[in-house]
């Protein structure tokens, strides 16, 4: 026995060590990651390939060095056990990219699909004798409906000795992705104005005489990364049309050119051009070419499977996106102190046994919410036709909506108590509304639903919303209405199917206690819309009016023998007064909007954004993050209290010379608008990171992470 048990013992102890030399890849999640090498054995002081290998999920991907118009590329931070010196670790050569169209005309990335190798070059130090060891963490943006960052350890161990040693299946892959990298153009280029464009050229070397699916990938935002790029051919190379973010010309616009050929691999090379008229014999943009061949541009090449609303397909995508994020609201805890009451409504219904009337409570309760959502989504058509960025929660940036929202909140609070009963008092108003009672319930139910679910609605349909923000009126219409369906159907379904309804609870005193238990959250919403007017006067207006409204209400309820007609008129007026004044109150013009919120830590005070002291920071060598955030958004909440007010983030923001700006987007701003559309983001959070003298920044996810963010600010 001891015979066998002996090397088994031996071979359990040496297999951790080991393994680093066989490792396998590491899920992450949606990806499976792994750090490879084209040798098992290398000598001292030769230059050996390694390479990040990527398996990605069926549609997801990763980015690309630039990601485009949002995302972020993967970044490798090696630890203190790594064995080589980080001046030895060359940068990634990064092979060629798809494009990746999040909304088709508007917002454009750059990335990879399926499977990837990024390969880069490590040094072996000179006086190498043994193994040496390359580990450390790899953080990636992995993106398909949604962005997820992604975080794992990855590590490889190489043996240095006096002979090379292949590894053939990991070398092959690294090989393959190098063939696939872009090569340094060996002709010449130019970048021309024309009218509010540019002509990039180019003349000679690979680009002589191709024609094909052409695009240009730029290393950084300097051109409209989702325009079309119409391109022509000449006998000597090509001209590509690009759409200039602003006016003036860079000193140098690099980036990769891609020549999709037909039947055969593409033409990728990497070029560098100045300003100077464009070249002969490449165009008929700008000179007297008439042989040249058009190509169709365009968004053109390597795509992905995602893509806008612009599609048939893609339509229907979004469309069931909004149905599923409008069935997802019915459990948001906004909506179901409201969906409560409903319930109720429908359980004394179906004890009563006349499905007639339960399908008409199904039906005025849906007509209920489609015609709010309809009402939100012409407000948004009409704002946008006005000229107005259009964000997610957009109607949380107007206070008197806000204030009223918050009344509203209150009233309902306080029926939920029993402090009064609508139903009652408006019976007693004459017997033909009391007949009409049930049906104008369900309806008020209806709309009620959907007015409160506003501000739940930004987490979980971003990915609707967002991509219609600049689609037909039509196509936004059909999204808010989907938006509305999905919240009614559940009681839509239980209205109609037979014998559904018998699954409802017998009525009791149970629905008393519940109703009663749903005022609170109704309260605290209302003290939360309280909270998002911040120091707007409508603030304090709508607190004081809440309370004026509660007791007009109170007279009402107890108005009674002779005295209940003045009672009921002075509480009618005390209500009317409790609703009026804050609503007017937030009719005013706001406070400034580019004010920094009160809610960070004072340790560290934030400036508030503006394009000008963005200027200035950059002008002086300074880094920038900007928190591009709103009251009223949830999200935007959860990363201030997990990562931008703890104590060694902000720290970390000092010590690396970091300004910290905040664009308050709680109530509308149009340089914050302007700057949000830019960088093509439905709204907010966004947040930019600039590093020192960098005029471009890096897009940052909008889930944040505290170590993630420590990481980028130590880089600098």
């Amino acid at each position: 026995m001891t015979k066998f048990l002996l090397p088994l013992i031996t071979a359990l102890i040496a297999a951790p060590a080991l393994a680093p030399l066989n490792a396998q890849p590491v899920d992450g999640g949606h990806a499976r990651v792994e750090l490879i090498s084209e040798r098992e054995t290398a000598i001292p002081g030769e230059t050996v390939w390694f390479g990040l290998s990527f398996e990605m999920d069926d549609e997801w991907h990763i980015y690309w060095k630039n990601a485009g118009d949002a995302g972020i590329p993967p970044r490798a931070y090696w630890d203190d056990q790594t064995t080589v010196e980080a001046e030895a670790i060359g940068d990634i050569d990064w092979p060629l990219p798809e494009l990746l169209p999040v909304v088709e005309g508007e917002i454009m990335d750059y990335g990879y699909s399926g499977e990837i190798v990024l390969p880069f070059p490590v040094e072996v130090p000179a006086g190498a004798t043994g193994p040496i060891r390359l580990g450390g963490e790899i953080d990636y943006l992995i993106c398909k409906d949604i962005c997820i960052p992604e975080s794992v350890d990855v590590e490889v161990v190489m043996d240095v000795g006096a002979e090379q040693v292949p590894d053939r299946e990991n070398g092959a892959r690294i090989a393959d992705a190098l063939a696939d990298v872009p090569v340094e153009f060996t002709g010449d280029t130019a970048l021309t104005a024309e009218g509010e464009s540019w002509v990039l050229s180019a003349s000679g070397g690979a680009l002589a005489g191709v024609s094909g699916d052409t695009r240009f990938f730029p290393d950084g935002h300097e051109i409209v990364h989702a325009a079309p790029q119409p391109a022509t051919f000449g006998e000597q190379g090509i001209a590509i049309e690009l759409t200039p973010v602003r006016a003036g010309m860079p000193e140098a616009l690099t980036g990769v050119i891609r020549v999709a050929m037909a039947g055969g691999d593409p033409v990728a090379v990497r070029i560098s051009a100045s300003e100077a008229d464009v070249l002969s014999g490449t165009s008929g943009l700008g000179s007297s070419d008439g042989n040249a061949a058009k190509s169709g541009g365009g968004a053109g090449g390597l795509t992905s499977s995602s893509g806008g609303a612009g599609g048939g397909l893609n339509l229907f995508i979004l469309i069931g996106s909004a149905l599923l994020g409008g069935l997802i609201l019915n459990l948001m805890p906004c909506v179901l102190p409201v969906l409560s009451i409903k319930a109720i409504g429908m359980v004394q219904v179906a004890a009563s046994g006349e499905r007639s009337e339960l399908r008409k409570h199904g039906l005025w309760y849906t007509a209920g919410v489609l015609i709010s959502f309809a009402a939100t989504g012409l407000a948004f058509i009409a704002l946008r036709a006005a000229g107005q960025f259009v964000s997610l929660g957009f109607q949380l940036q107007y206070p008197a909506v806000v204030a009223a929202l918050a009344l509203i909140m209150v009233v309902i609070g306080l029926w939920l108590l029993g402090v009064v009963n609508f139903g009652t008092s408006v019976q007693n108003v004459g017997s033909g509304l009391a007949g009409r009672q049930g049906s104008a319930g369900a309806f008020f139910t209806g709309v009620l639903a959907a007015v409160v679910g506003a501000p739940c609605v930004g987490p979980f349909v971003v990915g609707a919303l967002g991509a219609v923000l600049n689609e037909p009126w039509p196509v936004v219409m059909a999204v808010f209405l989907m938006l509305g369906l999905g919240l009614a159907l559940p009681f839509l379904v239980l209205s109609y199917v037979p014998g559904l309804h018998k699954s409802l609870p017998k009525p009791g005193l149970w629905m008393e206690r519940l109703k009663q238990a749903f005022a609170f959250p109704m309260f605290l919403t209302a003290a939360w819309l309280v909270t998002v007017l911040g120091n707007h006067p409508a603030a304090g207006a709508t607190a004081f009016g809440a309370v004026i409204l509660a007791f007009g209400i109170w007279l009402v309820s107890v108005a009674g023998g002779r005295l209940r007609t003045g009672l009921v008129t002075l509480g009618a007026g005390f209500a009317l007064i409790g609703i009026v004044w804050p609503v007017a109150s937030g009719l005013q013009d706001a406070p400034s909007a580019s004010g920094t919120p009160a809610s960070y830590a004072a340790a560290y005070e934030p400036e508030p954004w503006s394009p000008t002291r963005v200027e200035e920071l950059l002008g002086e060598g300074r880094g920038i993050f900007v928190d591009f955030t709103a009251s009223w958004c949830a999200t935007c909440q959860v990363n201030k209290r997990t990562t931008l007010k703890r104590d060694d983030v902000l720290q970390a923001m000092e010590d690396a010379n970091v300004t910290f700006l905040v664009a308050d987007f709680t109530r509308p701003n149009d340089e914050i608008s302007d700057e949000l559309k830019r960088r093509g983001s439905p709204g907010v959070p966004m947040y930019l990171l600039y590093a020192p003298g960098e005029p471009e920044p890096e897009i940052l996810p909008t889930l944040l992470n505290a170590g993630m963010l420590k990481r980028k600010l130590e880089a600098f």
